[in-house]
């Protein structure tokens, strides 16, 4: 049986605080135990990254960038053997765990960049004989919350550009994923990061209350649901803390009567019900706008009958398990409530429940009104409601009723229909024939309305003004004078 430990310092520790069970996904079984840190640990780490962040903030940004190329070498070499700790835990199939780790990947390749990415602008003779420059510097101790659906790839959106600009990071990964967070800071260690610029902490909201409170924690990323998303966001600013929270999701994809409806169908079936819905990113209401939405969800009923589910280590599994048995009956909850509403059930996953492990087949619902929680909820699994307007413009209303604002996805062979689409879509990211519309590490993850709290978002350019502070400097000398009064 293997026990989850704490990186304090340079040295791993197997906290003392509450211990709670880590259990397969597939099988329901337990597979390790995660002992929670407490305060004194929490403090600790704290200490031990506020001291490194002195000399690896001095660190030459080229020098930086060297330790994260080695880390990126590491986490090439260790894919394989990081996405089983993922599916091991997480229960996400093992193609799924390996694209985790590669997107993860992608986010350190564009770390390593942070000689040109830290660079500030300069403008020589602004005024005359007058100078002004923008000069980046490092926040300081920054920490990571993060969620159990992406165990690398998010910690990495957070702690290769806090590390290239300069920063400590303390991550705090979810409880329910420990295993691979450990793997990924193992890595970071290996890479040759001096001892106390990574910290990992365990442990649940005492932790993370913690963190949020702790005077020595300058600035907090976090990546969750959307009530805790908004407590982060008030708690940081509370505490005069910058922060990052990324929150829930709703996301919508419009599917025209124009569009190709076999890649379309393909595509909404992958957003849907890859990782078993348990993503930010997948689409969970699909709307058919006119003729479309006659057949629309028979189609996705009949596609999603087809998938096979099973052990993520399956290499023909399609779909794994939810993260943990209360989820699973949550969103059987969910089921029941959308029958009695008066959704009509096409496809019924609930034929899995009595399995071992965590199972939950691929649901759709048709005529899921939008009034009713099936569609109003973030419910985070394998649930898929439809619905249907006659235009498109009705379409983009009911979308942008949706508290929410990640993604949304539009299916069309129109311009016009996809232009109409990307302009009035209250979404910060857009998808056109795309059902995840996932931007790469250049781009930044620009969730609106209640899916972000903040005003900086994860990767891209956002990412380095999050993490740094800025100085402008004014300069002018007297030369000149200087010389004329010494004649």
């Amino acid at each position: 049986m293997h026990t989850v430990a704490n990186l304090i310092g340079s040295e791993w520790r197997v906290a003392t605080g509450p211990v709670e069970d880590i259990p397969n996904p597939a099988t329901g079984q337990k597979i390790a135990e995660l002992p929670h840190a407490g305060v004194a640990e929490i403090d600790a780490a704290v200490e031990a990254a506020v001291r490194a962040q002195r000399d690896w903030g001095e660190t030459p940004a080229p020098d930086r960038a060297q330790v994260l190329f080695r880390f990126k070498q590491i986490l090439e070499r260790e894919l394989e053997s990081i996405a089983k700790v993922i599916t091991a835990e997480n229960g996400k199939t093992l193609q799924e765990s390996r694209g985790d780790v590669r997107r993860g990947i992608d986010v350190v390749d564009f770390a390593c960049g942070a000689p040109t990415g830290l660079q500030g602008p300069r403008l020589d003779q602004i005024a005359r004989g007058i100078d002004m420059e923008l000069t980046r510097f490092p926040v300081g101790v920054v920490a990571g919350i993060t969620p159990f659906n992406f165990p690398v790839m998010i910690p990495l959106w957070m702690l290769a550009p806090a590390l290239a600009a300069g920063n400590a990071f303390i991550l705090k990964p979810s409880q329910r994923t420990p295993m691979s967070a450990v793997a990924l800071v193992e890595c970071a260690v290996e890479a040759g990061l001096p001892a106390g610029v990574v910290q990992l902490v365990h442990g649940a909201k005492d932790t993370v209350d913690r963190l949020l409170a702790h005077p020595d924690v300058d600035a907090i990323s976090f990546v969750g649901s959307a009530p805790v998303a908004k407590y982060i966001y008030e708690t940081s600013a509370s505490h005069g803390k910058r922060s990052q929270a990324l929150g829930g999701a709703k996301n919508h994809m419009i599917v025209m009567d124009d569009a190709e409806i076999e890649p379309t169908i393909d595509a909404v079936i992958s957003s849907a019900f890859g990782m078993a819905g348990q993503r930010c990113l997948a689409g969970s209401v699909a709307v058919g706008v006119g003729k479309v939405g006659e057949v629309l969800a028979r189609e996705l009923a009949d596609a999603a009958g087809e998938l096979k589910v099973g052990p993520g280590d399956d290499a023909s599994t399609q779909m794994g398990p939810v993260i943990r048995d209360e989820r699973r009956k949550e969103l059987a909850d969910y089921i029941d409530q959308g029958i009695a509403g008066g959704a009509r059930l096409v496809r019924d996953g609930r034929d899995l429940l009595g399995s071992d492990g965590f199972y939950l087949g691929p649901t759709v619902f048709d005529d899921v009104a939008s009034d009713s929680h099936l569609w109003r909820d973030e419910l985070f699994g394998p649930i898929l409601s439809v619905a249907t307007t006659d235009d498109l413009d009705a379409a983009i209303e009911l979308m942008n009723a949706s508290s929410f604002g990640n993604m949304a996805s539009i299916f069309t062979t129109s311009g016009d229909h996809a232009r109409r689409f990307k302009r009035h879509a209250e979404a910060g990211m857009i998808g056109v024939n795309i059902g995840i519309a996932a931007p790469m590490a250049p781009f930044p993850f620009s969730g609106w309305k209640g899916s972000f709290f903040g005003d900086l978002h994860t990767q891209g350019e956002d990412a380095w003004r999050f993490y740094t502070r800025t100085k402008v400097t004014t300069t002018r000398w007297f030369r000149h004078e200087v010389e004329e009064r010494l004649r």
